[in-house]
């Protein structure tokens, strides 16, 4: 592995925070083991998920990151059609990624159906420490891949 180098960033919506949590955890846990250190992980927090590309945006363009990483549930709650805020939120981490060439990965799920219940919650609470875990190794990943890439030219 190549040594871990540059600052990330994590960044987080608030809403049904007991859940998203969890992919913080996931993340931490595993890109940790894979050899960064605490002092390069940075956390951010926005009220929902809608409101975190600009915010992806504004560490990307700040040149301290690295990488970020978005975590949010986005899910039907009955008033709008939650297809399409996850769509804006993806779309917009996509945008920022490629405006401004500094990786972001998504930690950003929108389960079908999502209902408070302890069924659903015990399954996506686990998921989002998996998912966590899986962002950390695809970010692990991409930058030790732009690294090798860089020396190559």
């Amino acid at each position: 592995m190549v040594e871990p180098t540059g600052q990330i960033a994590f960044v987080q919506a608030t809403w049904h925070r007991n859940i998203v949590d969890q992919a913080r955890e996931g993340f931490t846990k595993r890109i940790l083991e894979l050899g960064y250190s605490a002092d390069q992980l940075e956390y951010f927090e926005v009220p929902g998920a809608f409101e975190i590309p600009l915010k992806a945006k504004r560490l990307a363009l700040s040149g301290r990151y690295a990488a970020i990483v978005a975590s949010a549930l986005v899910v039907n709650g009955g008033i709008y059609r939650h297809e399409f805020v996850a769509s804006a939120v993806i779309d917009g981490l996509m945008r920022v990624q490629l405006d401004t060439d500094v990786p972001v990965f998504s930690v950003v799920l929108t389960p079908h159906n999502f209902h408070e219940h302890d069924e659903h919650v015990n399954y996506f609470h686990a998921h989002f420490v998996k998912k966590g875990a899986e962002a950390a190794e695809a970010c692990v990943n991409t930058l030790e891949g732009y690294r090798s890439f860089a020396k190559q030219q």
